[in-house]
């Protein structure tokens, strides 16, 4: 039973599919005017493990994450390259998704884009605007956030409380200073031609109708980092609300922040880690091991103790499991597909438990306890340490984590058999010879 925190009700709740055996899960895309930083892997990383896990349960999944490739910010570095703002979005849509392979992610089964979806936005709008939750005011478009009786519930906030957010626009056009647009009118950069003039949707609409193009009016996760509660997940839950009178997901799922040495990132600060560097540098093992060291609720840290801690973490499964699968192809033992159910059911128990990847942590290291164990008896049962050696491989397979495979050859087989030997007769200087072209070789 996979159970999930609700930013929604504030609750971990079961988790209870809209259609049995499936989960439609839509999680927020980048606004593609520059690379990935850290903080755009964290989601990728996060949901990717919850998608692995809906898989490892028995259950399909359609996943969909948005490309925003029309915004203030991609104009704006358009006029800059002196080029368009297709080149700008295609360079850096691509960019995105190569760190998605390079962080070994299972890529989202659609990948719908703004400019790809213009008609079905504005005909979105045109109804709200019909229903009455939307108003024209001059060449622009506001939802009316007075209309819906439930503004508010994402982000727990009361509206007569709520502060602008760095999204919001104030305006003497608006009934309501949180009101926010839907259509503006633009005479910069790109337009499309709408009942109300030339210009470009705004954020929150966009989302709302890729979801409702894609999954439907209802779906089971909403996911994105936790800057997007407020003002952008609260918006679109309106929309969808007054539009079509029921929530727009099930369960809104948020991951937390990620700092760089105890400091928030920001560009002001100059302290941005774009994700492909952090990876070329760290390997996407440490970088996954790392990011999934802290539960998805919490902030996350990089800096060089946390990296070196998750280094000595991750080097103590991934060694013995080297070790075991080394030892067991010398002493001439096939191994089967077989694992220990016991430990990797233990292991989706915790993940289970609103994705708790530190417990879960705790059941792969007891798991590579029990091989080390094995592996020092005078004649160790190598069916028994293949079975949790596999255990462990699936459970690092839920995390994204893919051990480097190690296999011996019979020239192996024969330096580690003259090693012995030189051992054996005392010729250590030998044995050393022997030794050295082992560790060279990735055998010791």
């Amino acid at each position: 039973m996979i159970r999930l925190y609700n930013s929604r009700t504030l609750k971990t709740e079961e988790f209870k599919p809209i259609r049995e055996g499936h989960v439609d899960m839509y999680v927020c895309g980048p606004t593609v005017y520059n690379h990935a930083h850290i903080g755009n892997a964290r989601p990728m990383i996060v949901f990717d493990v919850l998608k692995r896990l809906f898989e490892a349960e028995g259950y399909t999944v359609t996943y969909v994450s948005n490309f925003t490739d029309v915004d203030d910010k991609i104009i704006n570095r358009a006029i800059e390259e002196n080029t368009t703002e297709s080149a700008v979005a295609e360079t850096y849509i691509e960019a995105y998704q190569n760190v998605r392979k390079m962080l070994n992610t299972e890529l989202p089964d659609i990948t719908p884009r703004v400019t790809e979806t213009m008609d079905q936005i504005i005909d979105f709008i045109d109804a709200l605007v019909k229903k009455g939750n939307a108003y024209v005011t001059g060449d622009d478009v506001y939802f009316s956030v007075d209309s819906v009786a439930t503004y508010g519930e994402i982000s727990h906030q009361k509206l007569e409380e709520l502060e602008a957010g760095a999204r919001i626009e104030t305006n003497d056009q608006k009934k309501n200073p949180y009101d926010f647009v839907l259509w503006k009118k633009t005479d910069k950069g790109i337009k499309w031609d709408s009942p109300w003039g030339e210009g470009r949707p705004g954020w929150h609409t966009e989302c709302v109708v890729m979801i409702n193009n894609n999954l439907g009016s209802r779906i089971d996760i909403h996911g994105g980092g936790m800057d997007l509660k407020f003002p952008h997940h609260e918006n679109e839950a309106a929309q969808q609300e007054a539009l079509n009178g029921n929530p727009l997901a099930n369960y809104w799922i948020h991951n937390a922040m990620v700092n760089i040495d105890g400091i928030k990132m920001s560009k002001s600060l100059g302290n941005i880690r774009w994700a492909k560097d952090v990876v070329n540098t760290l390997g996407v093992n440490l970088t996954r091991w790392l990011v999934s060291s802290v539960h998805y609720r919490k902030e996350l840290n990089f800096s060089d103790d946390t990296i070196e801690t998750a280094r000595k973490e991750m080097n103590k499964v991934l060694t013995p499991l080297r070790q075991a699968s080394v030892k067991s192809q010398l002493a001439g033992y096939e191994a089967s597909d077989a694992y220990d159910e016991a430990s990797f059911r233990e292991f989706l128990d915790q993940l289970d438990d609103d994705m708790n990847t530190p417990n879960a942590y705790t059941v792969i290291f007891e798991t590579v306890k029990k091989i080390n164990q094995a592996m020092r008896t005078r004649e160790p049962d190598w069916a028994r340490i293949s079975l949790y050696r596999n255990a462990v491989l699936r459970m690092l397979g839920i995390l994204g984590i893919v051990p480097e495979e190690v296999t011996v050859t019979d020239e192996d087989r024969e330096l580690f058999s003259g090693w012995n030997q030189a051992k054996q007769d005392k010729d250590f200087d030998r044995a050393d010879q022997f030794r050295a072209k082992l560790i060279e070789r990735g055998i010791l």
